[in-house]
């Protein structure tokens, strides 16, 4: 971590805070560290200041106070030299009705600069990683909102991208396909920065490398998944079905008891014992 912030290898935060017209403050002295190679999950409910910070680490909107600065660079100042190497997946899906999946590829690589030549091949290898092939010559208007997910997904992978935001990519998608693209993350997150929000704890317990949890726009904490569950976990439910309803449960508390004896019953009734 230490190099990583030595070579700028990182998005760094300082202080970020959002203040709309309105009054309503979404972003409040937000302090973070996001690092190369790794994915870093913001996890919180709707209305947690996720998609604010997002939205201001994008430069669609303008701080209110606060530092940020990636690869060296100052988002406030530097955001255009930025945007050559950045890539983002919005909470909704920003798609033209009358391109194909295909081609929206193809003019997001142009948009980002990359070479015609190579255009083709990272175009075919992004589809089949979204899983899309079969709906490669298909108009966006006529997918389903799962896939139509994934092409946002893809469009923000396209061009070799280093920094990449996904606000709530998988909000849509079915099990499988959801399945689909954090293994497509997992594989991608080399050499890359992806900043990832999301209000599903398994989602973010699978990718998430760190995960920092907002509540009102603040920081809650910020940690592994492991420390996290070391530090606010409640442990683990452990369910001992018995093959008789009538059977005394004295053996198997007196088992459980010898193995983990920091253990309590939960409940024991009828064939089933909970710990």
């Amino acid at each position: 971590m230490r190099l990583k912030e030595k070579e700028n290898h990182l998005l760094k935060i300082q202080n970020l805070s959002k203040t709309y017209a309105s009054g309503k403050k979404a972003v409040s002295k937000l302090s973070l560290s996001m690092y190369q190679d790794q994915i870093f999950v913001l996890l919180g409910h709707n209305g947690a200041g996720k998609t604010s910070t997002i939205s201001m680490l994008t430069g669609m909107i303008d701080f209110t106070e606060g530092e940020a600065t990636v690869y060296g660079k100052n988002i406030r100042t530097e955001i255009d030299d930025i945007r050559q190497f950045m890539g983002v997946c919005p909470q909704h899906n920003i798609l033209y009705d009358y391109l194909t999946v295909k081609e929206h590829l193809e003019l997001f690589a142009v948009f980002k600069g990359m070479d015609s030549k190579d255009i083709p091949a990272a175009v075919e290898t992004t589809i089949k990683d979204v899983d899309l092939w079969d709906k490669k010559d298909d108009l966006s208007k006529d997918l389903s909102g799962g896939q139509k997910r994934r092409l946002s997904v893809a469009i923000a992978f396209i061009g070799n991208s280093k920094l990449i935001y996904l606000d709530e990519p998988t909000s849509g998608m079915d099990t499988s396909a959801r399945r689909h693209i954090w293994e497509m993350l997992k594989k991608y997150k080399n050499d890359k920065i992806i900043v990832l929000t999301t209000h599903f704890m398994d989602e973010a317990d699978f990718l998430g490398d760190r995960i920092a949890i907002m509540g009102g726009g603040k920081l809650i904490c910020n940690g592994s998944s492991v420390f996290l569950k070391n530090q606010f976990g409640v442990g683990y439910n452990l369910t001992i079905v018995k093959k008789d309803t009538t059977s005394k449960s004295d053996t198997i508390l007196e088992f459980v008891a010898k193995h983990i004896p920091n253990s309590n019953v939960l409940s024991d009734v009828s064939a089933e014992v909970s710990f």
